[in-house]
């Protein structure tokens, strides 16, 4: 019976306590929680570090900037994000819409209706931006190609037929002003 007691014990300690302490953690964090330098899969608490700067007119510095962390305000948490830039315009795209993991894991698409604004932090710079869905239009394709070119996922696109089909959501990251 002792035995049976102590294995629930840590059984219950490993699946609930320290998962839950880790949670508490990464909400408690500025920004998006690193487990290695190239792997970030983690959301973050609201940025705390960093000084605000007007935002850029043209964002070409980030054009082979792997990574970027923003922040959204309607969530209260930070994400790791990847960008595109096309015409030193930002972009940032989010996949996994139609998963039924996607719908839990990434929920700062779905709340982009009910608040926009966002904040970007680029090393320890921070800009206040929002997010503008982009469903159609002639920079849909160059956006999917540039993502591509970046990160090299699947086939290079030759339509916008996943963004047409609500496979990914695509934003524009634009100035709040």
């Amino acid at each position: 019976m002792k035995a049976a007691k102590r294995y629930s014990v840590t059984v219950l300690t490993f699946f609930v306590l320290i998962p839950s302490l880790f949670f508490v953690y990464m909400r408690l964090h500025d920004g998006p929680v690193e487990f290695v330098p190239w792997f970030t899969i983690s959301t973050g608490g609201p940025f705390r570090s960093g000084q605000l700067l007007p935002s850029p007119k043209d964002w070409t510095f980030l054009k082979n900037r792997e990574e970027i962390e923003m922040e959204t305000l309607n969530l209260g948490t930070t994400k790791t994000i990847w960008t595109m830039v096309v015409d030193g315009r930002l972009f940032v795209a989010s996949g996994r819409r139609q998963t039924w993991y996607g719908k839990y894991w990434k929920q700062w698409p779905q709340r982009v209706e009910e608040d926009d604004r966002i904040i970007l932090r680029v090393d320890d710079s921070l800009y206040e931006q929002r997010l503008v869905p982009v469903k159609e239009g002639e920079i849909v394709l160059p956006v999917l190609q540039e993502s591509w070119r970046k990160y090299g996922r699947g086939s290079e696109p030759t339509s916008t037929a996943r963004v047409d089909d609500e496979l990914i959501w695509l934003f524009e990251i634009v100035d709040r002003a």
